[in-house]
């Protein structure tokens, strides 16, 4: 019963852990770009838009998918940092235990 009680308290002070990182993560922002840094997209840690920056040289009604395919390459590269980031904070949580394949952060 001892190991069980163990077992419940470290769960709980995991449970409160990871918590407190999902708030941390909450208030980072990471910046994604692309076409040389003339778009930005600002995301939180939990994979939030949070800002779009747009140099105005990118924007004429006559390059409407170019425009598009760079706002989506600056989110996918925030996106990419963002999860870079949570995978790290994981590991700081885990003591560096990796997580199995395929493993979804709950945040």
């Amino acid at each position: 019963m001892k190991n069980l009680a163990n077992m419940l308290k470290q769960a709980q002070e995991l449970q409160t852990r990871m918590s407190d990182v999902q708030k941390e993560l909450e208030g980072m922002e990471v910046i994604g770009s692309s076409a040389a840094g003339m778009c930005e997209v600002t995301i939180n840690g939990q994979g939030h838009a949070q800002k779009l920056k747009i140099d105005p040289s990118l924007i004429s009604k006559d390059n409407n998918q170019v425009l598009e395919d760079v706002i989506l390459a600056a989110f996918n590269d925030a996106k990419s940092k963002s999860d870079v980031l949570k995978r790290e904070k994981m590991a700081d949580l885990t003591g560096g235990v990796g997580l199995p394949a395929g493993f979804q952060l709950p945040f």
